[in-house]
């Protein structure tokens, strides 16, 4: 599935789509070029969760977690480069949340068998072209739900 996003109310719009249809053990993976939007679409998607703090880039923290309608834990795995030690991922992934990860390749041996893959690709500097794949029978479901009602959407 590709959205062609044309302003930051459409990052906003397609954030809270795919959050609305998100539960408890939801991973969804955040990849792209740095200042892509990937840190403006997790700020979106916690908000749309209900979380009333502030979210920032837990860059140097790894993971920062808050409370919304359903936990919502937020990974920045930049600057793990390969990481060789498990940090407890699975306690996020098969938790009572949602986990958002930007920077997955740097931690693809943890990954779980099941999420859904947000690419994020500029095309100019309003213009985001987003990429989005599932693997596994949940995020297929998520994905499937966030076709159907971003079929009647203008991402203007």
């Amino acid at each position: 599935m590709e959205l062609l996003i044309k302003s930051i109310e459409s990052t906003q719009k397609i954030a809270e789509s795919i959050a609305k249809y998100s539960k408890p053990q939801t991973v969804i993976l955040l990849k792209g070029d740095l200042g892509v939007g990937k840190t403006t679409f997790s700020q979106f998607f916690g908000q749309a969760l209900g979380v009333t703090s502030v979210i920032s880039s837990p860059t140097f923290n790894i993971i920062k977690s808050y409370e919304g309608r359903i936990p919502f834990h937020h990974m920045d795995c930049y600057r793990l480069e390969s990481a060789e030690d498990d940090l407890g991922f699975d306690d996020y992934f098969y938790g009572d949340g949602v986990t958002l990860v930007e920077w997955p390749q740097m931690i693809v041996d943890f990954l779980p068998d099941d999420y859904l893959q947000i690419e994020i690709e500029r095309i100019d500097e309003s213009r985001r072209l987003f990429k989005i794949n599932a693997k596994g029978p949940r995020s297929t479901n998520l994905k499937e739900q966030i076709e159907y009602e971003t079929a009647t959407y203008r991402y203007e």
